[in-house]
C-alpha cells in the first residue's frame, strides 16, 4: 500500500483470519471516504472455501472481517460499494451475487432470474443505479435500477408488504425493427437479450405468500409430516370451501392525478422482492375470450397510451375477493421522451379521441363475437330441429332465413367473405376499420385525417348494423322460445328449460 501516490510502498504482512499467501481477488477504494479500503480473498486452490472479505478505516493498518454470514462455499471474487449508501454492498462469489444493508453482518442473496454461476467482477452505472455482473461463462448480467435495496430496513422486512418508491417513467413508442417480438421470425441464430421493462417499473416486498386455502393446508400437512405427526383428512365443509376459493391475488393499482384508476397490474404472489411494469397505457378493449396462447406473430392487445403528468400506485392484495391496501400509495411522473417525428399539440385530446375509438373498439368487437356465438347457435338450433319429432317444416325455414341474415351482418363486420376467399379486392369490414383506426395510431403519437375518417365510416357503418341486429336478436330469442315449447333439445343460447313434475 501506498500513502504518497506510489513514490513509497509498504507490505501489508497479514489479515485477520485469513491464511498466508491467500490470493487477492479484489481491492476496492470507498467511494465515500477516502481512508476506508474493501478486499476479497480467494484462497479455494488450497482446498479452502471459505469467504474471506474485509474492511479497513484506516487505510489498511488495521482490517476487519465482513463476511458476515455469507455461506461456506461462496468464495469471493468481487466487491463493489453504493455510490449513495457507504452501508449497502455488493459481492460476487463463486455461486452468485449477494449484498448487504448493514456493512456486512448480514447477507442476503441476490436470486431471481440470476443463474447459479462465478460472479467474477462488478460495477455498478450510477446515473441509472444499474448493477453490471460479469459473470465466469454466462456473460454480462445486469441488475436495472437496484435503488430500492437502499429502502430495505428491518420495518421493510417486519412489515407485511412494502412499495417501494417508483422510477419516473419515459414515455415513447417501442420499436421493433425484426418485427414483433423479441426475436421476431429470426430463429435462435440470432443472439438477443432482454431490455429493461417498458413504463413505470414497480418493486415491492411481501413478507410472505399470499396462498389460497388449499395451499395453506397443504403447507400444514407438510410441517407436520416433518414432525412425523399424523395427518387428519379434512371435513367436506373446508374442502368445498377450497373448492369455492378466489385465488388470491396481487394488484399494483394505478391512479391518475385526479384519483381515477387507470389499471389495475398483476403481480407475482410468493414471498420475497419482486418487480411489475405498467406499460402506461390503459387496458385493452378486446373481448375476454382471447386463446391461452398469444398470437406470436402480432402485438398484444393494448390500449391507448396515457397522458403525461403525474400518477400513484398502491399495493393491494385481493384474499377471499376482498381488497386490503399494504402500505401508502408511491407517486411518480410520466415524461416524453421527445423524440416524436409526429408529436401532438393537445395530448388531452388525442387521449379523448383514443378513448372514444376504444369505446368503439369495444363495442364492434364484443359484436362481432356475438355474431360467432349466434352463427355457431344457429347451428346446433338446426340439429336440434332436425332430431325433433313433429316439428314444423316452417320452422326450420325460419332458422335457415336467420343464418342468411347473420351472413348479412357477417358481412358487414368482415367485409365481403365471399370475393375475399377468392383473393379478390373488396372494400373492408366494419372491423379491419377499427382495427386500421387503432392501430394506426394506438402505437403514434396522434391520429391523422385517415384515422378520423376511418372512425367517422365505422360509427356510421355500424349505427347501421346495430338496427339490424337487434332485430335479428329479437327474431333468435322467439326462434329459442318455440324450439322449446316444441320440445327441442336443448342449445345454448335458450335459457333455463321449463319444467313442471308431472
Amino acid at each position: 500500500i501506498s500513502g504518497n501516490g506510489g513514490e513509497d510502498w509498504r507490505r501489508i504482512e497479514s489479515f485477520p483470519g485469513v491464511p498466508e499467501m491467500t490470493y487477492v481477488a479484489d481491492l476496492t477504494a470507498s467511494v465515500h471516504d477516502e481512508e476506508t479500503v474493501y478486499a476479497g480473498f480467494n484462497n479455494h486452490k488450497q482446498g479452502d472455501f471459505r469467504p474471506y472479505l474485509l474492511k479497513s478505516v484506516d487505510r489498511g493498518a488495521t482490517w476487519t472481517s465482513i463476511a458476515g454470514d455469507l455461506p461456506r462455499g461462496h468464495v469471493v471474487w468481487t466487491v463493489v460499494e453504493d455510490h449513495l449508501d457507504p452501508e449497502l454492498l455488493f459481492v460476487g462469489t463463486e455461486f452468485g451475487l449477494f449484498f448487504t444493508r448493514d456493512g456486512g453482518d448480514h447477507w442476503i442473496q441476490l436470486e431471481g432470474n440470476m443463474p447459479t454461476i462465478a460472479v467474477r467482477d462488478l460495477e455498478i452505472q450510477r446515473r441509472e443505479n444499474d448493477l453490471v455482473a460479469a459473470t465466469f461463462g454466462r456473460g454480462f448480467v445486469i441488475l436495472d435500477d437496484y435503488s430500492p435495496l437502499r429502502e430495505v430496513s428491518d420495518e421493510v422486512l417486519a412489515s407485511e408488504g412494502w412499495l417501494f418508491p417508483v422510477k419516473d417513467a419515459w414515455m415513447y413508442q417501442q420499436s421493433s425493427p425484426l418485427g414483433w417480438g423479441e426475436k421476431a421470425a429470426q430463429g435462435d441464430s440470432l443472439f438477443t437479450a432482454p431490455n429493461p421493462p417498458f413504463g413505470a417499473v414497480f418493486t415491492y416486498y411481501l413478507a410472505q405468500a399470499v396462498e389460497s386455502r388449499r395451499e395453506l393446508r397443504r403447507k400444514r400437512e407438510q410441517e407436520q409430516l416433518d414432525r412425523d405427526e399424523s395427518i387428519a383428512y379434512p371435513s367436506w365443509d373446508e374442502l368445498r370451501l377450497e373448492d369455492r376459493d378466489v385465488e388470491p391475488e396481487v394488484l399494483l393499482v394505478v391512479r391518475d392525478a385526479a384519483n381515477r384508476v387507470v389499471r389495475q397490474v398483476p403481480g407475482p404472489t410468493s414471498a420475497g422482492f419482486h418487480r411489475v411494469a405498467w406499460d402506461l397505457r390503459y387496458p385493452a378493449a378486446d373481448p375476454i375470450n382471447q386463446p391461452a396462447e398469444p398470437d406470436p406473430w402480432g402485438p398484444p392487445p393494448s390500449g391507448p397510451m396515457a397522458t403525461p403528468g403525474t400518477y400513484s400506485v398502491q399495493l393491494t392484495l385481493k384474499v377471499d375477493g376482498r381488497a386490503k391496501a399494504l402500505g401508502s400509495p408511491k407517486s411518480f411522473q410520466t415524461t416524453p421522451l421527445g423524440l416524436a417525428t409526429l408529436e401532438a399539440e393537445d395530448q388531452l385530446a388525442v387521449l379523448t379521441f383514443q378513448r372514444q375509438v376504444g369505446t368503439l373498439q369495444r363495442a364492434v368487437m364484443g359484436t362481432a363475437e356475438l355474431a360467432r356465438e349466434r352463427a355457431r347457435q344457429l347451428e346446433l338450433a338446426a340439429a336440434a330441429a332436425s332430431q325433433t319429432p313433429g316439428i314444423e317444416d316452417g320452422q326450420t325455414e325460419v332458422i335457415r332465413a336467420l343464418q342468411r341474415r347473420l351472413f348479412d351482418i357477417e358481412s358487414v363486420l368482415w367485409g365481403d367473405r365471399t370475393i375475399a376467399r377468392r383473393s379478390e379486392p373488396t372494400l373492408p369490414g366494419l372491423v379491419q376499420r377499427v382495427d386500421r383506426a387503432v392501430g394506426g395510431f394506438w402505437s403514434s403519437s396522434a391520429p391523422t385525417e385517415t384515422h378520423r375518417r376511418e372512425y367517422s365510416v365505422a360509427v356510421t357503418m355500424f349505427t347501421q348494423l346495430l338496427a339490424s341486429f337487434e332485430q335479428f336478436e329479437d327474431d333468435f330469442a322467439a326462434l329459442q322460445e318455440t324450439l322449446d315449447e316444441q320440445g327441442a333439445p336443448w342449445t345454448p343460447g335458450r335459457g333455463l328449460p321449463e319444467w313442471q313434475p308431472e
